[in-house]
């Protein structure tokens, strides 16, 4: 029976690893793999493309969730919430472009005030009005 595996009295046997483990990630490759070939994105799906999928999410999560813990930290909060991920996203010029028709549920409106708005500066005021006084 040459060339039929390992021999019956061998009892190590190999303990699994998954797809995610052997990549080095945390996503789940084998679960992105189940949804590219059920989503019919294409007939027939490449062993490589379900590792770099799950590799580009975690590392766009791993971004998005950095600039939120800051923006949590800024705010004087423990706990990441919508609207510290609403800041980090907008804040940041490359995710605000990826993500710029993504509405963020309770993410609320980024602080803006047009500048005709603003009170007028004390030293530009005053010396017009000496200016004023002088004709």
């Amino acid at each position: 029976m040459a060339g039929r595996g390992k021999t019956l009295g061998s009892s190590a046997a190999k303990k699994a690893t998954s797809r995610s483990s052997k990549a080095g990630l945390q996503f789940p490759v084998g679960r992105i793999a189940r949804f590219l070939k059920a989503g019919k994105y294409a007939e027939r799906v490449g062993a490589g493309a379900p590792v770099y999928l799950a590799a580009v999410l975690e590392y766009l999560a791993a971004e998005v969730l950095e600039l939120a813990g800051n923006a949590a930290r800024d705010n004087k909060k423990t706990r990441i919430v919508p609207r510290h991920i609403q800041l980090a996203v907008r804040n940041d010029e490359e995710l605000s472009k990826l993500l710029g028709d993504v509405t963020i549920a309770n993410g609320g409106v980024m602080p803006n005030i047009h500048n005709l708005l603003l009170p007028k500066k004390a030293g530009a005021s005053s010396k017009g009005a000496a200016a004023d006084d002088d004709s």
